[in-house]
């Protein structure tokens, strides 16, 4: 049974055309993991692969959710597995590929989700709404200092919370050792940051030319207002300023860039902490052939028990 490759880091380092080599070495297949690829339209601003690129390549999860919709992360970890079940049952290699760590951590670890409960889940949401995020996070940090410690983005606080009320223990217990499902290996990315830094602002202005405020004006009828979640996202929140005259272009273009390289600090944290991550230099020259040997000596039979991907860690 080939193994799971997930391929890591932070949003600009190069995943996706990593795992489209991997792909194309290994008879692969990828297995979308970015929240924000998950929907139909947002494709200038989340970078998405269009199909033409994607080399022949199936992508699975990708453009399954309208604007207006959510999804949960129970909900993509069973989507996630069944694709990575149907792509191996045809002996093919399924290539999770993103950087929403919990996303990915989701699709490969031995996780449970508590349920959830819409009362509760609406009541914390208009607390979000109508005070902001400090109060909830001082209310978190009383009954789950360890959640607390973690979490400042407004939509992880209240799920922290429902799930306290809702179960009475905190939610930082459902996050256990780290242990895969199956024999998993990931390949993280990551670089010098100043070169981080330029890369980002040049996609962000490669976004703006190749229309990301009309990709926005486009997805306004279709309900991106009302959306919870995708309307928060990176280029999008700071686009829809621009349409509503709260600011230029340029303005929203170093907001963007500001965001992401915040947002690309907190990938990068997200998964150092995880010591299974095999970290490459994205800038080698030989940085497909070095994964490609991570992918040998893992299908070759090299896993440990328990899913451990048995080459030692290397961060940069």
């Amino acid at each position: 049974m080939p193994p799971v490759v997930a391929v890591v880091g932070p949003t600009g380092s190069g995943k996706s055309e990593l795992a489209l080599q991997l792909a194309e070495r290994f008879n692969g297949e990828a297995v979308n993991a970015d929240s924000m690829q998950f929907y139909r339209g947002m494709d200038i601003g989340t970078a998405k692969l269009p199909p033409a690129e994607r080399r022949g390549i199936p992508h699975h999860l990708m453009d399954f959710l309208g604007v207006r919709e959510d999804t949960t992360v129970a909900g993509f970890q069973a989507m996630a597995r069944a694709a990575v079940a149907d792509i191996q049952s045809r002996g093919k290699l399924p290539i999770l590929v993103g950087g929403s760590g919990l996303y990915v951590r989701a699709a490969v670890d031995v996780l449970e989700f508590p349920g959830t409960d819409p009362g509760v889940r609406a009541r914390l949401e208009a607390e979000l709404d109508a005070g902001g995020p400090d109060a909830l996070a001082a209310r978190l940090a009383r009954v789950d200092p360890v959640s607390a410690a973690r979490i400042s983005d407004g939509r992880r606080l209240v799920r922290a919370l429902e799930v306290h009320e809702l179960t009475g223990r905190p939610f930082s217990s459902f996050m256990p050792e780290r242990q895969y499902v199956q024999p998993t290996l990931q390949i993280g990315l990551n670089g010098d940051r100043a070169a981080l830094h330029q890369r980002l602002a040049a996609r962000v202005d490669a976004m703006v030319a190749a229309g990301l405020e009309e990709e926005v004006r486009a997805l306004i009828p279709q309900g991106l207002r009302e959306g919870r979640t995708a309307r928060k996202a990176l280029g999008y929140q700071q686009f829809l300023r621009v349409i509503d005259g709260t600011s230029t272009v340029e303005q929203a273009a170093g907001d963007t860039v500001t965001a992401t390289r915040q947002f690309a600090r907190r990938q990068l944290t997200w998964f150092r902490a995880d010591p299974r991550v095999q970290w490459l230099d994205w800038s080698q020259p030989d940085l497909a052939a070095a994964a490609a040997a991570l992918v040998d000596r893992v299908w070759g039979g090299t896993a440990a028990a328990g899913g451990e991907s048995g080459v030692e860690p290397q961060v940069p």
